[in-house]
């Protein structure tokens, strides 16, 4: 199995599938990742030489953020909107969808939480 940035990746899969478990690449990003390296899309992970997945290495670090990274960024933005007190960030911080889908319908588990029943009695003999 190869692994990059602390991820491994299925080594029977396609490389242009394969680079999708990393966080932060999809299939676009992957198929542009591969161009730039010089390698075929459809050629598996096993049968990538040390060569090519170093090139592969070497492209994502250079142009891409991922995995530990992006989490973070992310994380951040979300805290930096909760803390503006922005429409978003409260929306974030009581825990509702943010981009405006609808509520009315859908969304039930998310708007209501599961409480805790007080005093419940046990059902007697």
């Amino acid at each position: 199995m190869a692994r990059i940035s602390g991820v491994e990746i299925p080594s029977k899969k396609r490389s242009i599938i394969g680079l999708t478990y990393l966080y932060g690449i999809g299939k676009s990003s992957s198929s542009a990742i591969l161009k730039k390296a010089f390698i075929d899309p459809n050629k598996k992970i096993m049968d990538l030489s040390p060569e090519e997945m170093s090139k592969i290495v070497r492209v994502i670090a250079d142009g891409y953020k991922i995995e530990g990274d992006l989490r973070t960024e992310v994380r951040l933005n979300i805290k930096r909107l909760m803390d503006n007190g922005s429409y978003r960030g409260r929306r974030h911080r009581v825990g509702l969808k943010v981009r405006g889908q609808n509520t009315r319908n859908s969304g039930k588990m998310i708007k209501s939480k599961s409480r805790p029943v007080a005093n419940k009695k046990k059902a007697g003999k």
